[in-house]
C-alpha cells in the first residue's frame, strides 16, 4: 500500500476516478495524517500517463473549506440551501422510514435512483452499493442513456456490433494523416496517454487536421489546418466528401466487397439517385459554411494517405443528430479501407479498447436481478431502445418524468428519488424545468461531497469520502491498457462515510438481515479482481498491484480495433446479423421510423442553423467540457477557476452587433432559461456560434436569472431515436446587460 520515506512521512499509491476517462496513477505524500503533497506516474516513458491540472488540484478539493462532513437535513424551502447537522442515526432512521412509507402505499415503481457521471467512477463503491441495496429492498426505477456517449454507442453496435472501436494511443505515430473531428483532447483528456501521443505524431511529422467550430486548444496546439464548421451540419460534410471519393474513383470498393453491406444504398443517396439531390461540395458548402474546395481537397487527401486516422469524437453525437454523425464516420473509414489497420481508425466515437474486464460491484454475489425490471420485455440485440427499456426513462428525460409520471406516458410515478454520484440537476437538460421537479419530489436523497446545485433540493444530504479516503479498482474507459489501485491514503473528513458504507448500515435499518457486507475491504476487491477470467488472467499478483498502484499490460504491438475481423473474416465475423460492417441496417429498417434511417445521412434536426426559431434566437450553442473541471466536479477549486475563467466565447462579429465589449457582462437567453456571463471576444469561434463551458453551478436569484452561468438553463431536455442526448441543438440569443432588473 505505501513506500516509506522516512519515520514522519507515507508515500501512498493511488488513482484519480473523475468522469473524464483518465486514471491518472497519482503519489499522495501523507503526513501526521493529511495530504501535503500530490506526484503524477513516475513510470517509464513513453508509457509515463501525465496527470493534467485537475489531479495535481486535487488537495484543495479533498480539504476545500465547503467539503460536507456531517450529514444534513433540509429545513427551509427546497433550493435555497437551507440545512441543519444531525447524526447518521437519525439521518438513517428518517431515509429508512420514508423509504417503507412510500413502499407500502405507492410500490418499488415509485422509488427512483438517479446515478452515474460525477465524483467517483470506480468499481467496487459508490452507486453499485445503492443498486445491491434497492435490489433487495423490493426493486426500484431508474433510468437509461449515457449522456456522453449514447449516440456513438447505439452507431458502433449497429454497423459493428461492438462498442470497442479505439485503437491504443501508440497507434496514433503510425498513421500519415490524423483528423480529429469535433475533438478536443487537450482539453476533455479521453486517456491519460492522449495528448502526449499526439504531440509525438505532430513531432514526428504527421499532419493533423482539426474540424470544429472553435479553434480549441488541440487545435492551437497541434493543427496544420483548422476547418471551421457549423454545428450539426457535420453528416453533410461527411456524405459530401463520400461523393468525392466515388465521384473520383478514391473508395476501396475490394474492401467495402468483401467486409460491409449496403453500400450501394448509401452510393445512391450520396449520387442523388434516390431523392434526386447530389450531395456534391457544393451542396455541403451551402449547409456547412465550409468551401467545396475545401472539402474536395479534404476528401482526396483523406483517401489518398494510408493510413489515416478520422478521430471522431462524442460531442457532435450529443445532439438531435445523434448516431448518425458517428455513423458517417464510421462509412467514410470504410471507404477508405482504414478498418482494422494499424494507423488508420475504425471511426464510431473514440470508445475504447478491450484488455480486460473488473465485475461491478452490484454484480457481487448474490447477484439479484431488479424485481421491478423483471416483468418488463427485453428485446436482446434491438436496435429500438424503446423495447429494451421499456421500464425506464431516459436520463435526459429524468425530470420530466418526474414531473408527469405515468400520465406522461412514463412507466413509474416517482415518489422518492436518491441522487448517487452525479449533479444531473447541473448537468442534464432544461435545468429550470429539473427544477421544478424537484420541488415536487416527495422525498429526496442526496450522496455528496459538495452541496451542489443538486444536494440543495434534498430532504437529507449525506456526505461521502472521495478517492482519497477509501480504497477501489478503476480503470480508463476510453484507452489503457492498464488498471489502477486506490489505495485509501487518510481517514475519511468530519463524519464522511463510502457508499458502501453508508448501504450497509441503511440495510440494517431496513431489516435486511442477508445483504452482503464487505468489512474486509481487501478481502471484497480480491474477490473482484478473479472473477472475470480475461482480468484474473492479467493481475495475478494483488498484493504487487496494490502497492505499486498501477498494472500496465505489456502488448507486443498496439491494439488495433478489429484487426481479427479484417484478416481473417471467416473465423472471426462481426458481431452483427451479416458478419459484416453494416453501412445499410435491416434491423433499423424494420423499424420504418424516417428519423431513425436505415443509412447514414446528413438531416436537418430541431434548433439547427435553419430552424425558423433562429429569427428569434439567431446564435448556436456550444457546451463543450471544460478544462479546469471535470462536468460540475471541482468547480469550487479556486486554483482551477483562476486558470480558466468561465465565460461566453463569442466571434467579435456577432459582439459588434450587438455592442459588446470583451468583458462586458451580457445576458444568454431563450425560452427555456436566461443566465448571466462575462464575454470572452475572440476570433477562436465561428460567427453565428457561441460557446459556454458546461458545468458551472446554476445559481438562479430571485427572477429566475441564473447569475452561475449553468448553460443548461438553456439546454433541451430531449435526446435522438438512438439515445444520444440533444443537448448541443440548442438556439439562444445574447444582449448586453445594463444592470437591475430584466
Amino acid at each position: 500500500m505505501e513506500e516509506i520515506k522516512n519515520d514522519s512521512e507515507r508515500i501512498i499509491r493511488t488513482s484519480s476516478a473523475f468522469d473524464c476517462g483518465g486514471r491518472c496513477p497519482l503519489k499522495f505524500h501523507v503526513k501526521g495524517g493529511k495530504i501535503i503533497k500530490i506526484e503524477g506516474d513516475d513510470g517509464e516513458e513513453p508509457r509515463q500517463l501525465r496527470a493534467c491540472m485537475r489531479c495535481r488540484a486535487l488537495r484543495q478539493y479533498i480539504y476545500h473549506p465547503k467539503r460536507l462532513k456531517y450529514p444534513l437535513k433540509r429545513v427551509g424551502p427546497k433550493g435555497k440551501g437551507e440545512f441543519k447537522r444531525i447524526t447518521w442515526d437519525e439521518a438513517l432512521k428518517e431515509i429508512a422510514q420514508k423509504l417503507k412509507e412510500i413502499k407500502e402505499t405507492y410500490g418499488n415503481k415509485s422509488i427512483f435512483l438517479a446515478m452515474g457521471g460525477g465524483y467517483l467512477g470506480a468499481f467496487h463503491d459508490g452507486m453499485f452499493a445503492l443498486m445491491r441495496l434497492f435490489t433487495q429492498f423490493g426493486g426500484y426505477s431508474t433510468h437509461y442513456g449515457n449522456v456522453s456517449s449514447e449516440g456513438a454507442v447505439y452507431a458502433t453496435k449497429v454497423m459493428y456490433g461492438s462498442p470497442f472501436v479505439g485503437h491504443s494511443r501508440e497507434d496514433l505515430l503510425n498513421s500519415k494523416l490524423i483528423i480529429l473531428w469535433g475533438w478536443d483532447p487537450a482539453r476533455m483528456i479521453s486517456g491519460s496517454d492522449t495528448i502526449y501521443n499526439l504531440v509525438k505524431a505532430k513531432e514526428a511529422g504527421i499532419k493533423i487536421i482539426c474540424i470544429d467550430p472553435r479553434y480549441h486548444d488541440t487545435a492551437v496546439l497541434l493543427a496544420d489546418q483548422w476547418i471551421p464548421i457549423y454545428p450539426g451540419t457535420d453528416t453533410a460534410m461527411m456524405v459530401s466528401m463520400a461523393y468525392v471519393m466515388i465521384k473520383e474513383n478514391l473508395h476501396d470498393q475490394a474492401f467495402l466487397d468483401k467486409y460491409t453491406v449496403g453500400f450501394d444504398k448509401f452510393k445512391e443517396y450520396v449520387m442523388g439517385k434516390e431523392d434526386g439531390i447530389p450531395k456534391t461540395p457544393e451542396w455541403a458548402e451551402q449547409i456547412t459554411s465550409v468551401p467545396a474546395e475545401t472539402i474536395t481537397n479534404l476528401a482526396r487527401e483523406y483517401a489518398t494517405t494510408k493510413p489515416a486516422a478520422l478521430m471522431d469524437c462524442q460531442g457532435p453525437a450529443r445532439s438531435a443528430v445523434g448516431s448518425l454523425y458517428n455513423r458517417c464516420a464510421i462509412t467514410l473509414t470504410a471507404m477508405t479501407g482504414n478498418i482494422g489497420r494499424p494507423g488508420g481508425s475504425a471511426a464510431g466515437g473514440l470508445m475504447g479498447i478491450p484488455y480486460g474486464h473488473m465485475f461491478f460491484g452490484a454484480r457481487i454475489p448474490p447477484p439479484y436481478k431488479n424485481p421491478v425490471e423483471d416483468t418488463g420485455r427485453s428485446v436482446r440485440g434491438s436496435v429500438n431502445l424503446q423495447d429494451r427499456f421499456i421500464t425506464r426513462c431516459h436520463t435526459n428525460k429524468i425530470f420530466d418524468a418526474i414531473l408527469k409520471g405515468t400520465k406522461g406516458g412514463y412507466p413509474f410515478d416517482v415518489k422518492f428519488a436518491w441522487f448517487v454520484n452525479n449533479n444531473f440537476l447541473n448537468q442534464l437538460g432544461n435545468t429550470n424545468k429539473a427544477a421544478e421537479a424537484l420541488k415536487k419530489l416527495e422525498y429526496m436523497v442526496s450522496s455528496e461531497i459538495f452541496l451542489t446545485p443538486t444536494a440543495r433540493y434534498a430532504d437529507i444530504v449525506l456526505p461521502v469520502t472521495t478517492m482519497a479516503e477509501r480504497s477501489d479498482l478503476a480503470r480508463p474507459w476510453p484507452s489503457g491498457p492498464y488498471f489502477t489501485f486506490m489505495n485509501q491514503a487518510i481517514e475519511p473528513l468530519g463524519e464522511c462515510k463510502s457508499d458502501l458504507r453508508i448501504a450497509e448500515e441503511l440495510a440494517d435499518e431496513l431489516g435486511i438481515e442477508d445483504f452482503v457486507k464487505y468489512p474486509d475491504v481487501d478481502k471484497a476487491l480480491k474477490a473482484l479482481l478473479k472473477m472475470p477470467a480475461d482480468t484474473r488472467k492479467n493481475i495475478r499478483n494483488y498484493r504487487k498491484f496494490k502497492e505499486e498502484g498501477i498494472h500496465r499490460l505489456e502488448l507486443e504491438e498496439p491494439y488495433v480495433a478489429f484487426r481479427k475481423e479484417i484478416e481473417d473474416p471467416e473465423n472471426h465475423p462481426f458481431q452483427t446479423p451479416s458478419g459484416k460492417i453494416e453501412i445499410f441496417s435491416q434491423r433499423i429498417a424494420d423499424l420504418n421510423d424516417p428519423n431513425n434511417p436505415p443509412i447514414p445521412k446528413y438531416m436537418r434536426t430541431p434548433e439547427d442553423r435553419f430552424d425558423p426559431l433562429i429569427k428569434k434566437y439567431p446564435l448556436q450553442v456550444l457546451s463543450p467540457h471544460p478544462p479546469n473541471r471535470v462536468h460540475s466536479e471541482m468547480y469550487l477549486v479556486d486554483w482551477l477557476r483562476e486558470v480558466e475563467p468561465h465565460r461566453v466565447w463569442i466571434n467579435h462579429i456577432d459582439a459588434k452587433k450587438r455592442g459588446i465589449q470583451d468583458g462586458d457582462m451580457v445576458l444568454v437567453f431563450n425560452d427555456r432559461g436566461k443566465l448571466l456571463i462575462p464575454a470572452w471576444l475572440t476570433e477562436r469561434i465561428i460567427p453565428g456560434v457561441i460557446s459556454i463551458y458546461e458545468g458551472a453551478w446554476y445559481d438562479p436569484d430571485e427572477n429566475g436569472i441564473d447569475r452561475g452561468g449553468c448553460v443548461n438553463v438553456l439546454t433541451n431536455d430531449s435526446h435522438a431515436l438512438c439515445g444520444a442526448s440533444a443537448l448541443k441543438s440548442c438556439l439562444a440569443e445574447v444582449k448586453k446587460y445594463e444592470g437591475g432588473d430584466i
